[in-house]
């Protein structure tokens, strides 16, 4: 008997979501009756409001929604993302340069895939997104990690990225603001990047899913603004989960150059066909309609965003830059590391973050899951109470 052919070797190579798995292994020991207080999910803790829900109980009575439609999305909800981007981000575009997607992470993968050749690098400012380097690879390209530590707030620089640039280089990640660590390039950050990528022909996959997201009068200017010329060589890729709690409705979308969305569009129309349609009608509620909730969400991150932040630097050997976007803290750990603590010597932010787990069941993302080792994520997106609560026993802790 032959024996069985093997598995993929690409799909065997990717490794699963480390901040999905986190919570995931968060939320079971809660269901097991255990008292986890979880920071791993980058999911806001807020209902989606409620007339964006009553768009969709509407469309469900719609016949309409039943049936299959473009698979790029629909014609409305495309020209909706067509103003908000004009809007936002400062670019005016086609609603033909719009694909809606199943979430922001379809986009992120399409968006590799368009622009991304066998054997090509692409440069990954660290730390960065899990799972910018999966979907990387996914496209046979090479990531090229480009780190930038707290003493740079997490933001890479030209030179760093130069020096990182070889005859292979074809793309660059930018994302600001930051997952994992809320940092936000000023307006001349932004505007020297998109420079340097103009001047050498490279093209930028530029997530923007938390542009809505800041704080202290910061605005998140998107690289399209700041360098006009950039948008020929420029995918913007955003969704609705985090401004309007709208993670499990799974409503992204990618925006570019004509002849890059269209290759995303031919491979969705194979991949996934449409988005589902009554999450559609709810996304276009969400970018249509009043904002008010979607602020007082935001006014709820700024108030976590400052309590983490004076929490966790009470704690001595954490560093925390303020974050000011986003809805992550992002401590510089290594304070903490080659030292025992309960009787247990730790040497890496991975051991740390199984150590606060099984010490005082408070669940975190080691720096692993996104660049190099000495780093926590922690995700100021659930309860007030819950939040303070997890942080008072790390400090009790390391106390």
């Amino acid at each position: 008997m032959t024996e069985r052919a093997p598995l993929s070797r690409k799909l065997s190579a990717i490794a699963e979501s480390a901040t999905l798995k986190v919570d995931a292994k968060a939320k079971a020991l809660q269901a097991a009756g255990r008292p986890v207080i979880s920071y791993a999910a980058g999911e806001p803790d807020f209902s989606t409001p409620q007339f964006i829900v009553d768009a969709a109980i509407e469309a469900l009575h719609d016949p309409a929604n039943y049936r299959y439609t473009p698979a790029v999305g629909l014609p409305v909800l495309r020209e909706a993302i067509a103003a908000k981007t004009l809007r936002d981000s400062g670019l005016e575009v086609s609603p033909s340069q719009v694909v809606v997607t199943n979430g922001g992470k379809q986009a992120v993968y399409q968006a590799f895939q368009a622009v991304v050749n066998p054997g090509d690098e692409v440069l990954l400012p660290a730390p960065y997104w899990t799972t910018y380097p999966e979907a990387i690879a996914l496209a046979d390209g090479i990531p090229v990690e480009v780190f930038a530590g707290a003493d740079q707030e997490y933001k890479v620089t030209v030179e760093q990225l130069e020096a990182a640039r070889t005859d292979k280089t074809t793309a660059l990640v930018f994302v600001s603001p930051s997952n994992p660590t809320g940092s936000v390039y000023t307006a001349d950050e932004t505007k020297a990047i998109g420079e340097w990528a103009v001047e050498h022909g490279i093209w930028i996959i530029s997530d923007e899913i938390y542009q809505n997201l800041v704080y202290e009068g910061v605005r998140a200017v998107s690289i399209v603004e700041a360098v006009p010329d950039a948008a020929a060589q420029t995918i913007l890729v955003n969704g609705v989960a985090k401004t309007y709690a709208m993670t499990g409705w799974r409503l992204g979308w990618m925006v570019g150059p004509a002849d890059a969305i269209k290759l995303a569009a031919n491979l969705q129309s194979h991949l996934s066909s449409n988005v589902n349609n009554v999450a559609q009608r709810a996304a276009l509620a969400a970018l249509t309609g009043p904002q008010t909730d979607a602020e007082e969400f935001r006014l709820a991150f700024d108030r976590r965003r400052k309590l983490i932040v004076s929490e966790l630097s009470k704690i001595e050997g954490v560093t925390v830059p303020n974050p000011l976007g986003a809805f992550y803290a992002y401590p510089d750990v290594r304070g903490l590391l080659g030292r025992e603590w309960r009787g247990k010597r730790v040497e890496t932010s991975l051991e740390l973050a199984d150590l606060i787990l099984d010490e005082v069941e408070v669940a975190v993302v080691p720096g692993e899951a996104f660049g190099p080792s000495g780093y926590l994520r922690l995700s100021y997106a659930l309860g007030d109470e819950a939040l303070l609560e997890g942080v008072r026993r790390m400090q009790e802790l390391f106390a």
